[in-house]
C-alpha cells in the first residue's frame, strides 16, 4: 500500500504578525479618515481668516475695554472668567460662556455682561452650585442677569467650560 502524505497543519500567524497588520490597518483608516474630512470640511470664510491674522492675542479696543473672542454668526465668545467664590474663599470658579444675539452682536453690551457674570459670581457659594441641580441653577441665574442687561436682544448664553477648583 501505498503510504498516504499527510499535509502539515497550518501554521497560525504569530501574534507579532497580527499587532503589524492590525496597527497598519489602523494607520492606513486614520490616514483615509484624515483625507477623507480634509475634503469634506468647508474652507474657512476669508473675512474670518483675515480677521484673526489682524487681531493681536491680548489687544484692547476702544477706550481699554478687552476685546471679546470671537464673534460669528451673531454668537460673542467672552473672554474666560476665572474668579473666587464667596464661600469658601480659597476655592477658584472659571467659567467661558458665549452669547446669542438676536442680530448683529454688541460688543460693548457683551462686555457689560461679562463683568456683570464676574461680579456675580463673587457672591455664589460652592454649596449653591454643588451637583447638577445647582449648576441649573447657576445657569438660571445667569440666563436671568443677561436677559435684564441686553433688554432681551441675547437669545442663548451657552457654557463653553465650568470648572471649580
Amino acid at each position: 500500500m501505498e503510504e498516504l502524505e499527510t499535509a502539515a497543519p497550518a501554521k497560525s500567524p504569530s501574534k507579532v504578525m497580527t499587532i503589524a497588520i492590525v496597527a497598519v490597518l489602523t494607520l492606513v483608516a486614520g490616514g483615509g479618515g484624515w483625507l477623507v474630512g480634509g475634503m469634506l470640511a468647508p474652507p474657512p470664510p476669508k473675512e474670518q481668516v483675515e480677521a484673526t491674522k489682524d487681531v493681536a492675542p491680548n489687544a484692547t479696543g476702544e477706550e481699554g475695554v478687552p476685546k471679546i473672542a470671537t464673534e460669528a454668526n451673531g454668537v460673542v465668545q467672552l473672554e474666560p472668567i476665572t474668579t473666587n467664590l464667596a464661600y469658601p474663599s480659597e476655592n477658584w470658579i472659571r467659567i467661558e460662556v458665549a452669547l446669542q444675539f438676536d442680530g448683529a452682536p454688541d460688543p460693548a453690551m457683551a462686555e457689560q455682561i461679562h463683568q456683570d457674570i464676574a461680579a456675580y459670581l463673587k457672591t455664589v457659594s460652592l454649596q449653591q452650585i454643588q451637583g447638577p441641580r445647582g449648576f441649573q441653577y447657576l445657569r438660571d441665574d445667569i440666563q436671568e442677569r443677561v436677559d435684564l442687561r441686553s433688554d432681551g436682544r441675547v437669545t442663548n448664553v451657552m457654557f463653553r467650560t465650568f470648572v471649580i477648583q
